[in-house]
């Protein structure tokens, strides 16, 4: 298992766009990942459940992934919102 925090800075927090396309790329990994903040979390294919957590600017979001890829996609979830979120 592998998991990491990151600090939403987008100013309008995770909306639609920019989580649908993380939802895509987390659905290129076999690996279970789930993103949570606070008490509220989602499984990181499904793009309702992740809209559904409303995460805002300055609220840090934690990552975990699990499974045979999970290196791979760790990384690249985290380029992504850095790059996006």
């Amino acid at each position: 298992m592998r998991e990491f925090e990151y600090v939403i800075t987008d100013p309008n927090g995770i909306h639609a766009r920019p989580a649908g396309l993380l939802v895509a790329k987390m659905q290129e990994f076999q690996s279970v990942i789930t993103f949570s903040c606070g008490e509220k979390s989602a499984e990181g294919k499904k793009l309702f459940a992740l809209m559904k957590m409303r995460v805002k600017q300055h609220d840090t979001l934690k990552v975990r992934a699990e499974g045979p890829d999970e290196e791979v996609a760790i990384e690249e979830a985290k380029a992504f919102l850095k790059a996006n979120l």
